[in-house]
């Protein structure tokens, strides 16, 4: 075993391999017998591939670039296809992320659009489409701008032609039912063909605060007619609904504290875990009904499993494998159940278990290992003290090499990672971007701080009007935790985070004296100008709850922002933005540092043409990566082997 310094070991995962592997296959279903979803190709472009899996084991990219297949609908996006067989053949129906119209595709011939064109970044959207062959029609989620504003915004259930007649007609387009909330999801139609339910809610709640639960008659000409609420409210959040084959309502709600499980008002499986989650984006999926009347369901407390449920009995069966998390895109087929998984030593997978034998095997975007898997880092999940007494939950992911280690009495430098959302948590899983630091030598620690999901409603609510308090406390309390049992060294920690994570690194930095520098990506810095008119529709009053309302307690937003209190700012940062974000626009970043201009600040703005919120173009990702691991070289003090390009940190 060789001996040199944290930092400086070599490491065959370099920022391409990294950047190669980052995303993960989503939005599994069935098309027959074939098994579709659509996958990440970083390399050309960071559009969404649609990808079939035949039945003969077989995968194809059915649509080359530059199609890609994505909603922009709430920004976050949705479901953005679906398919079924007709007449022999694959019928698929998607999202193509340019120009945000729905097209018809048949296997050998173009896709044919069936939406009028639009504004790019406005005009007409569309998520969670639902073929309905009897009618010859579409049904999905429409958000439609009414003008130049981001707020300038409406969402209803809508119903499209299949014959293309809408292509160059709005009027086509057939409204399901009269707007009555800012927010909806999909239209789920019962095995009758007589109701339908979908949720809904409005500003100022974000879906995890509270949805209704809406149900409503199919009337003869296909409209939504009488809907009425039947679960949800103001203080419940439904995350999903679905019909069993006898007609009966499905759905998961908090209500017990709890994502739930519910039949027509009756718990189904009462547990302290999660059998739901945050709703980011339209149409994902914990549950689903298998023909024989159970139920394969994504649950959890902390990490998740695949299991499946006996509604009769309540008897909950798991299913067996390597992976500890499994994403809410859950699709079943006869007596199969797949869905996309992924554990420590393995990136995401698409998974199918086979009800009937129990077994689970994988059978798409199978993970293969591009280096040795001796370079992987070996995490833990540990539970931290943190203020008064509240537990904090971390994964800890110790500097790793199979042939190096460091000289005797040196400590590690560790970078914190706050994840995004706020309402969001980070999963246990193989990811290359921490791997890139942990294998040379550079402790990564994962923090689920209060107000991530995945533990409860209590845990999540503790951020309530204590964001950038209650976040930035949690990640202080573990840095200290790891520097004063000699996990890590006490000077040398840094914090990272993007979206609401690049938050709390910014307010850590100005707020705390715990972090030697920073690397800050996407951020929120300043609350009085990220809401209503900056920020998009869906997140433009999500301050209400993490902070206050604006006008009971407006020094708070000043109180909490990292921008008005940039004259804190003692220590060098990385900060990198895309320019067409929309969610936190570089307006964010620009008013930030106009606020250090002189101060003498070491730091580095690096910004990225045609990337919006989260960074999908491997050329942008590697250029991160790369500028990251130079920032930490330079203020940790380590010669970083091979050197990747200096970042230039100016004052």
């Amino acid at each position: 075993m060789l001996r040199s310094p944290y930092g400086s070991w070599p490491s065959p995962i370099d920022a391409a391999l990294a950047a190669a592997h980052d995303g993960r296959p989503e939005w599994v279903d069935f098309v027959g017998d074939e098994i579709w979803w659509t996958a990440p190709r970083p390399a050309e472009g960071g559009r969404r591939a649609l990808v079939r899996r035949h039945t003969d084991g077989r995968e194809e990219s059915v649509l080359p670039a530059p199609w890609n297949v994505r909603s922009r609908v709430i920004e976050y996006g949705g479901r953005p296809w679906t398919g079924t067989v007709r007449d022999g053949r694959p019928l698929i129906v998607f999202v193509h992320f340019a120009d945000q119209r729905l097209y018809r595709y048949e296997p050998g011939a173009e896709p044919v659009p069936l939406t009028p064109a639009s504004p790019p970044g406005r005009g007409l959207r569309w998520a969670e489409p639902r073929l309905d062959l009897a009618r010859g029609e579409v049904w999905c989620v429409l958000e439609e701008y009414t003008g130049d504003g981001p707020d300038d915004v409406r969402r209803l259930l809508a119903a499209v032609p299949l014959d293309g007649t809408a292509a160059g007609d709005r009027g086509a387009v057939r409204a399901l039912a009269e707007p009555r909330h800012r927010f909806v999801t999909g239209a789920r139609l019962s095995p009758d063909g007589r109701r339908a339910a979908w949720l809904a809610w409005d500003h100022p709640r974000m879906p995890w605060d509270g949805t209704e639960l809406l149900v409503a008659a199919v009337a003869e000409d296909g409209r939504l007619t009488d809907a009425q609420t039947v679960a949800g409210g103001p203080d419940e959040a439904v995350a999903q609904v679905e019909w069993s084959a006898d007609g009966s309502i499905l759905y998961t709600s908090d209500r017990s504290g709890w994502w739930n499980l519910y039949r027509d008002g009756t718990p189904l499986c009462p547990r302290e875990e999660e059998f739901g989650g945050p709703l980011w984006q339209l149409g994902l999926r914990w549950f689903a009904p298998l023909d024989d009347g159970l139920l394969a369901v994504v649950h959890g407390r902390g990490s998740t499993v695949l299991g499946i449920l006996d509604t009769a009995s309540g008897e909950l069966a798991d299913a067996a494998g390597p992976w500890t998390e499994y994403s809410p895109t859950l699709a079943t087929h006869g007596h199969r159940a797949v869905t996309v998984a992924a554990g420590p030593r393995t990136a995401y997978e698409v998974v199918e278990l086979d009800t009937t034998t129990g077994r689970t095997r994988v059978i798409g975007a199978r993970h293969r290992d591009p280096v040795d898997p001796a370079h992987y880092p070996r995490p833990r999940t540990r539970t931290f003290p943190g203020p008064d007494g509240r537990e904090v939950h971390a994964h800890i992911h110790p500097p790793h090499h199979p042939a190096r280690t460091a000289p005797d009495g040196e400590l590690p430098p560790y970078v914190l990672w706050a994840h995004g959302g706020p309402t969001s948590r980070a999963p246990l899983v193989l990811d290359l971007a921490i791997a890139y630091f942990t294998s040379r030598g550079i402790g990564v620690a994962e923090v689920n701080y209060g107000g991530s999901t995945g533990y409860g409603r209590a845990y999540r609510e503790r951020l309530r009007e204590q964001w950038g308090v209650v976040d930035v406390e949690d990640c202080a309390a573990v840095a200290r935790a790891l520097a004063e049992e000699g996990t890590a060294d006490p000077a040398r920690l840094a914090i990272r985070g993007g979206s609401a994570g690049g938050w709390t690194a910014a307010a850590s930095l100005t707020t705390t004296d715990v972090y030697a520098c920073g690397t800050i990506v996407y951020p929120v810095l300043d609350l009085a100008t990220w809401g209503p008119g900056e920020t998009h529709d869906f997140e433009s009053r999500y301050l209400e709850s993490l902070i206050g309302p604006l006008a009971e307690v407006p020094g708070r937003y000043a109180e909490r922002s990292p921008t008005a209190h940039a004259d804190r700012l003692s220590v060098p940062f990385l900060l990198l933005q895309g320019l067409d974000d929309v969610i936190c626009p570089p307006a964010q970043c620009e008013r930030f540092l106009a606020r250090i201009t002189g101060r003498g600040v070491p730091h580095a703005y690096l910004t990225f043409e045609g990337e919006g919120h989260g960074f999908r173009r491997a050329d942008t990702m590697i250029r991160a990566l790369e500028a990251e691991l130079s920032l930490y070289a330079q203020v940790f003090g380590f010669q970083p082997a091979p050197q990747p390009p200096k970042v230039k940190l100016t004052p």
